[in-house]
């Protein structure tokens, strides 16, 4: 389970306390969009002259001119014959080496059965009725609870739902099957991809890891072709959703002509925390069930019936320092019983794991006119000692859509805050968490999934995945529309389609929990 979980927090922008727009937010202002246009447009501008020169010199050829060229060249065949072999050798090494194009055919997220329904009453009569919670600490995930962001529709497994729970590996499988073959069968179905033609599995699951493997159950069940490339990751929390995706997409570059079918998931059976140290006790109050499918392919004539491509992936690990290395670590409290605790510095160390990554993927995806104005105030502060804030870029410049893992409310208070977005940005981001919980390494699944079925996505658009996850990391992946989504084609792969008209809910910063037994 990830760091991000520690929602409990409520400071930060209060977007999730008012009503959100659907309105589009309003993009810069006439100065701000002038200068972008400018500097975007700064080489055509310049190289301007020269092509109308060029073009001017041409206009002037006579046929004289022409004669005397073709002179010339037969004159030097030889070294005219070498020009051209080298640069098709070139223009062969470029294109053998150049990345394969690696597109999203299509994804799609588990909607668990109104039997799971938990509600936050729910919750605190279960919790009551274990017997293992001290009062105080009732009260305190009672506090959690109603502070989360978490609607009254979210999703536990049977195992946590029975009375009394009968957490067991037997149950654990249920749940893994229930989720995992549920997301594969809609996302087979909606794609038309035959099960043995997919040539790469990528499963990632942080804290559930039987024997054999969550991927070989994948494998078994589908009966995937004996040379089918599996991979099974474990523990690296919420963010190993998009390790998978870059995993994935590596294996496509050698692996021609395939589908890679990645699946992403957390299981709740096995990892509810049944002791009192309350830096445990914040994922019982956080996660909820859920998984994605997601169905990659390297196929070029794929292009054209593919909702998205992949653009860039950036993995950020700060593991060497201790700090950020324990500020998500599972352990055994004082009587023994396992749990995942967090650590205070948690916001912190996802702050500067999140300052790290952007850095890196900011002049991959920044319009110039952006890495401009931050050169420019990194320059004045640095170099010449002026008293100025660091300029922040704008990545709404960069990206139409934001889906940011759903960890806690704290969580997005302050990427909201940091990036300077809007309720409109944010708004993906807090429904999943206030619809559908903490689903882990899959929350970024069902939030793309919400601008989909709200009809936001147009072709050309670019949306912006980040993760965070123990260890401590940051991973982001970019996208590129390839198409518009239309959501009335979307059918069972998207959960939301069937309730979307409901969204965007008002979401205070506290909800009274009203529990029937007390």
């Amino acid at each position: 389970m990830s760091g991000a979980a520690q929602g409990t927090t409520t400071a930060g922008s209060g977007g999730a306390s008012s009503t959100i727009r659907n309105q589009r937010p309003r993009g810069p202002g006439y100065l701000k969009l002038s200068y972008h246009i400018a500097v975007s447009n700064a080489v055509y501008i310049l190289l301007a002259p020269f092509a109308a020169a060029l073009a001017l010199r041409a206009w002037r050829l006579t046929p004289s001119d022409l004669a005397a060229a073709r002179a010339y060249l037969l004159a030097n065949l030889p070294l005219a014959f070498a020009v051209l072999s080298v640069a098709s050798a070139l223009a062969t090494v470029y294109l053998a080496r150049r990345p394969r194009a690696v597109y999203l055919l299509d994804f799609a997220c588990y909607k668990p059965g109104p039997e799971h329904v938990v509600t936050r009453e729910t919750f605190m009569d279960q919790s009551k009725e274990a017997g293992v919670f001290t009062d105080d600490n009732l009260a305190f995930q009672q506090k959690i609870l109603e502070r989360s962001g978490l609607g009254q529709g979210t999703y536990f497994p049977a195992a946590v739902l029975n009375s009394p729970p009968n957490p067991c590996m037997a149950e654990a499988r249920r749940e893994a099957e229930a989720v995992m073959f549920g997301a594969i069968d809609s996302l087979l179905a909606k794609t038309g991809v035959r099960a043995r033609d997919i040539g790469v599995v990528v499963v990632n699951c942080s804290l559930f890891n039987p024997t054999p493997s969550l991927s070989a159950m994948v494998v078994n069940h589908y009966k995937l072709r004996g040379n089918v490339a599996s991979y099974n990751l474990g523990g690296m929390g919420c963010s190993a959703g998009l390790i998978s995706i870059d995993l994935a997409k590596q294996l496509l570059q050698v692996h021609r002509n395939s589908y890679a079918l990645v699946v992403s998931m957390e299981n709740i059976t096995l990892n509810w925390y049944w002791g009192n140290d309350r830096s445990m006790l914040m994922s019982n109050c956080l996660f909820r069930m859920g998984g994605a499918a997601i169905l990659l392919s390297n196929r070029g004539a794929d292009k054209r019936r593919s909702k998205y491509q992949l653009v860039h992936t950036v993995r950020t690990h700060h593991g060497a320092d201790n700090r950020a290395y324990r500020c998500v670590f599972q352990e055994e409290d004082k009587t023994g019983r396992v749990g995942v605790a967090l650590s205070k510095d948690l916001m912190a160390v996802a702050g500067e794991a999140l300052k790290t990554n952007i850095t890196t993927l900011g002049p991959l995806v920044l319009p110039m006119s952006e890495q401009v104005l931050f050169l420019a105030s990194l320059i004045g502060k640095k170099i010449f000692g002026l008293k100025i804030k660091p300029y922040i870029p704008d990545f709404k410049m960069a990206f139409e859509h934001f889906c940011i893992h759903a960890g806690g409310r704290a969580v997005l208070d302050t990427i909201e805050k940091n990036l300077e977005l809007s309720d409109w940005h944010m708004e993906p981001s807090r429904m999943t968490l206030n619809r559908w919980g903490n689903t882990s390494s899959s929350s970024l699944w069902y939030e793309l999934a919400y601008t989909e079925a709200k009809g936001r996505v147009r072709r050309g658009n670019r949306a912006w995945q980040i993760a965070f996850g123990s260890g401590f990391k940051c991973n982001s992946a970019v996208w590129h529309a390839l198409r518009d989504i239309h959501p009335a084609k979307e059918g069972g792969s998207n959960p939301w389609v069937e309730e979307i008209h409901r969204f965007p809910v008002e979401v205070p910063k506290v909800e009274s929990v009203v529990s029937s037994s007390s």
